[in-house]
C-alpha cells in the first residue's frame, strides 16, 4: 500500500450499515473473539518481542494478518482449522502485541521475522495463509525460504506497489478498518500512544514495496494458491490475476460476494476455500 493512502485513514467513516448477504462486501464486521489458546508467548526474534499463540494439534498452519491489523482477524479460521491442525498466529512486528525498533520495515525483514519465529518454535513446513501484507510476506518466504513451506494461499496480496488502487481510501468499510485497527492498537500494544509514529514507519516501506518481477515470481518452487474477493476495495483484479499467472502452476481462486476482509465476511467460505487449497483442488 502507499503512504499517500494510509495519510488519509485516521480520518473517521460511518460504519457501513448493514447489507444483504450478496452485498455483504459492503461491511466490515465486529472482530472475534479468539478461542482459548493453548500456548501464548512472545519470542525474541531480530531484536523484537513476538507476539504468538497455538492452537490444536495436526499438520501446521501459520495464519499471516495484515497491514496495521493483529492476529485476532483469524478467529474464525483457527476456531474451524485448529480442529484438526495446529495453527499458529502471530503479530507482525510493531502489531498489536508485539515490539517494533527503529530499524526501516521492510517485507525481507518482517519475513525473516516469521522464519525465526518458526524456528524458535520448531516447527518444519507450514501451509501459511496471509492476508495483504501476510500474503506478500508468504510470497516473499516462497521466493527466499521455501523450505519452511508446504504451500501458500495469499489473499489480496500485491507484488508491486502499482498492484494496489488509488481510490481505495475513498472506501468507507476500508477506512472503517483502519481506525477500528488503531482502536486496537491502542488498547493492546506495548506502546499504545505511538500509532501514528507506527503509521508513518511502515508507510515508508508502502511506498516502494514490494517491487518484484515476473523473473522473480517464476522462480516459486512451492504450491501458491492466489486469492481475491470479488469486490476487492484495495488491490485490483488484474494485477492479481496476473500474479497467478507469473507464479509456476498458482491457482487464482476469486472470493464470491467479499472483499479485502473475506476472512470476516464469509469465515464459512474462507475456511472452506483454505481447506480444498490444502487438498489441491
Amino acid at each position: 500500500m502507499l503512504m499517500r493512502l494510509v495519510a488519509g485513514a485516521l480520518v473517521a467513516f460511518g460504519i457501513a450499515t448493514a447489507a444483504h448477504a450478496d452485498d455483504r462486501w459492503k461491511t466490515l464486521p465486529d472482530f472475534p473473539p479468539m478461542p482459548k489458546a493453548e500456548k501464548t508467548g512472545t519470542a525474541d526474534v531480530n531484536g523484537i518481542r513476538m507476539y504468538y499463540a497455538t492452537y490444536g494439534k495436526g499438520e501446521p498452519i501459520l495464519f499471516i494478518h495484515g497491514g496495521l491489523g493483529f492476529a485476532d482477524v483469524w478467529a474464525k479460521q483457527v476456531e474451524d482449522l485448529s480442529r484438526d491442525h495446529l495453527v499458529i498466529v502471530a503479530d507482525s512486528r510493531g502489531h498489536g502485541r508485539s515490539t517494533r525498533t527503529s530499524e526501516p520495515f521492510g517485507y525481507d525483514l518482517m519475513t525473516s521475522d516469521y522464519v525465526a519465529l518458526l524456528d524458535q518454535l520448531k516447527v518444519g513446513k507450514v501451509t501459511l495463509v496471509g492476508w495483504s501484507d501476510g500474503g506478500i510476506i508468504g510470497i516473499d518466504m516462497a521466493m527466499k525460504n521455501p523450505e519452511h513451506l508446504t504451500r501458500v494461499i495469499a489473499q489480496a496480496a500485491n507484488v508491486t506497489v502499482d498492484g494496489v488502487k488509488s481510490d481505495v481510501m475513498e472506501n468507507k468499510t476500508f477506512a472503517d478498518y483502519i481506525t477500528r485497527a488503531g482502536e486496537v492498537y491502542k488498547k493492546i500494544s506495548p506502546t499504545p500512544n505511538e500509532y501514528d509514529a507506527f503509521v508513518e514507519q511502515i508507510s515508508h516501506m508502502w511506498m516502494s514495496q514490494p517491487a518484484w518481477t515476473p523473473e522473480m515470481l517464476g522462480k516459486i518452487k512451492v504450491p501458491v494458491t492466489i486469492v481475491i474477493g470479488d469486490h476487492d476495495e484495495a488491490v485490483k483484479q488484474d494485477h492479481t490475476a496476473q500474479m497467478a499467472k507469473d507464479i509456476p502452476g498458482a491457482r487464482l481462486v476469486i472470493l464470491k460476494d467479499a472483499s479485502h476482509f473475506a476472512m470476516l465476511q464469509d469465515p464459512a467460505g474462507y475456511n472452506a476455500m483454505i481447506r480444498d487449497a490444502m487438498a489441491g483442488k
